[in-house]
């Protein structure tokens, strides 16, 4: 059964009075960057690829992809139209620094990709800049924290529901049907590297989520959560 001594997740969304880094914060006139377009399932870097540019997603989606020696791989984060990625570049301790991951273009997609030192030159122009790309990193800090906590539960519902909280809270669109219960855009096999768990195991979880009423989905129809239930049935705790 869930713990009932976890904290509800929290939401970047109230923080009302910072904005992070997005590819409107560039300059439209192309001289900041190259850009560049990638058919589905294209690489926008690989492993072995220097970690010495950040990237701004103009159009598309792409997803941050961690393998290992058997060929499985777990979803590390998605980028939507708009956001920046590729901004470990500024942790690397050596020029050389590779990346260790991949970006993969999960549709067809254009991404810019700025060289390292550009950007820094850039972000010194103005604070509101500065001020956003810090707030960008606090907020990929805080979703590196949370998927390392909802990992660390070895119960499938608490893992599961964490992961498709967290979709909620950065991915999830308004439904038309039903008020309070957005709509995911994922898989359940991007669910199942997402929580690095086994296909099987996440189509049985989320059968007893829908039995009861967490979770909605149907053949050709989206995924909805309730998002207020399921964060209760996790936690015990009702909001206030």
């Amino acid at each position: 059964m869930p713990q009932t001594n976890i904290p509800p997740l929290p939401d970047h969304k109230d923080c009302e009075v910072l904005t992070g880094l997005t590819f409107e914060s560039i300059p439209r006139d192309g001289s900041l960057g190259k850009t560049r377009g990638y058919r589905k399932s294209a690489d926008v870097w690989k492993p072995d690829d220097r970690s010495d540019g950040i990237f701004f997603l103009r159009s598309g989606q792409v997803a941050v992809v961690a393998s290992d020696r058997d060929g499985r791989e777990l979803v590390l984060g998605v980028v939507e139209a708009g956001e920046v990625f590729g901004e470990l570049c500024f942790c690397a301790p050596k020029k050389h620094f590779t990346r260790g991951n991949y970006a993969r273009a999960t549709v067809k997609s254009e991404v810019v990709e700025i060289k390292l030192d550009d950007f820094l030159s850039f972000l010194q122009t103005s604070r509101d800049l500065l001020q956003a790309f810090t707030f960008t990193f606090c907020c990929r800090l805080s979703d590196c924290q949370r998927r390392v906590e909802f990992l660390a539960y070895r119960g499938a519902e608490e893992r599961l529901g964490r992961v498709l909280l967290h979709v909620a809270a950065t991915r999830g669109k308004p439904s038309d049907a039903l008020s309070g219960q957005p709509v995911l855009p994922v898989s359940h096999d991007e669910l199942a590297q997402m929580a690095a768990m086994s296909r099987p195991h996440v189509t049985v979880t989320m059968g007893k989520l829908r039995r009861r009423g967490l979770v909605n989905y149907e053949r050709n129809k989206p995924l909805t959560v309730d998002t207020e239930a399921l964060n209760i049935y996790l936690t015990g705790i009702s909001p206030s």
